[in-house]
């Protein structure tokens, strides 16, 4: 089944580390436009305890303060979250293993009131897969791709003026590797598109591998890459992936053996070259500790990741000429169990997710050195999961 849309123009964006935000993104970070002075922030949640379901804060770019506008109520595990490139709706999973009576999990669908900021219920549809975990939103604005960790697949849908249709895809994964706790079977957990909006690359934790598919974004079609897929070292349990600016460099960071791999990138093939590996966690650290988040600076001068656990933000330097990372430090993120982060458009602070402290932290980025010092404001938001900014005020 083909889904009849309109053909979109396509808007392209810096860095997939900043999803939500317009293509004036690139201006912020090359110093050609004025940042502006608050932009909007979208908080996905677990709504098993406290919360109530995806609030909306204004985040202040003179200090990194937080004030909160608004929730939208009445939604299931809004875990995460993204909005289209004219942030005109957002989109969350609902991570969920039933829905509407059936296995699995579902995508939600928003209006973005375009004066407040506020979000407008639209409609739901079966994401195909239980425990929906990643979403993203294709750089035309046409389909909305998911990741169903629990399903070990990913699926696409299409945007429509209701909302969101039926899915028109699905890729399921099989297989397994050599985690006997994690690695059972099949676990997508994180979906993004390269910059030329035509592959599409989907990380697979129970496999220890990027699988890469090739994205018709007309149709909204998923299939095999010539090279399909990359694969980590055994155990490695890949779960974010992200791409540098230039489009030449990318970066995932593994959940299950605590490290940071980096490729070389060609986007005619699609195809991924490891180059290096190493630990997101201090020499010596012997507790427990699973990775979550990567993001690349708009600069493209520093890679951050978080580590649960250790409760950290680590910080690496980029080479300009080769892409590979060196060591700048480690950040305590003033909560519990880091999960989701991002980075304002300027790059001038990056924000963190504490899951378990029930708060988000924001800290203001040394543009020269990339190093991290808190502001000392805090939104305290219960279980917070994912952070999405959005220049739409």
């Amino acid at each position: 089944m083909k889904a009849k849309l309109p053909r979109r123009k396509f808007i392209g964006l810096t860095t997939l580390g900043m999803v939500g935000l317009s293509s004036s993104a690139r201006l912020y970070a090359g110093g050609l436009l004025a940042p502006p002075k608050e932009l909007l922030l979208y908080v996905g949640t677990y709504t098993s305890g406290k919360s109530e379901g995806i609030y909306v804060y204004k985040l202040d770019l003179s200090s990194g303060e937080f004030r909160h506008l608004a929730t939208a109520k009445g939604i299931v595990n809004p875990s995460f979250i993204a909005i289209d490139p004219r942030r005109q709706r957002l989109y969350a999973v609902n991570e969920i293993d039933e829905f509407a009576g059936k296995p699995g999990g579902a995508v939600s669908a928003f209006k973005v009131d375009s004066q407040t900021g506020n979000l407008q219920f639209l409609n739901q549809q079966p994401s195909l897969g239980g425990a929906p975990c990643h979403v993203t939103v294709d750089k035309i604005g046409n389909f909305v791709l998911v990741a169903n960790y629990g399903g070990g697949n990913a699926a696409v849908l299409p945007i429509n003026d209701s909302g969101l249709g039926t899915p028109v895809d699905m890729v399921q994964h099989g297989g397994s590797s050599v985690n006997p706790e994690r690695q059972k079977g099949p676990h997508a957990h994180n979906v993004i598109l390269d910059k030329t909006n035509r592959h599409a690359f989907v990380t697979d934790l129970g496999l220890d591998k990027i699988m890469i598919y090739r994205f018709d974004d007309r149709n909204g079609k998923l299939t095999p890459n010539g090279a399909p897929w990359v694969k980590l070292k055994p155990g490695a349990g890949p779960r974010h992936f992200t791409f540098h600016p230039n489009g030449r460099w990318a970066y995932v960071i593994d959940e299950l053996d605590s490290t940071f791999t980096a490729f070389t990138y060609e986007s005619g093939p699609g195809s991924l070259k490891e180059m290096q590996t190493v630990s997101t966690l201090p020499a010596g650290f012997s507790g427990e500790n699973s990775c979550a988040d990567v993001h690349v600076s708009p600069s493209g001068k520093f890679l951050y990741g978080s580590n649960r656990g250790h409760d950290s933000i680590v910080a690496f330097s980029i080479n300009p000429g080769t892409g590979k990372l060196t060591f700048l430090e480690h950040v305590a993120t003033g909560g519990k169990t880091p999960r989701n982060f991002t980075i304002d458009p300027s790059g001038a602070f990056l924000l963190a997710a504490n899951q378990k402290s029930d708060n988000v932290v924001s800290f203001r980025i040394d543009a020269t050195s990339g190093k991290l010092k808190p502001t000392g404001h805090i939104a305290e938001i219960p279980t917070p999961v994912c952070l999405v900014l959005s220049d739409k005020l």
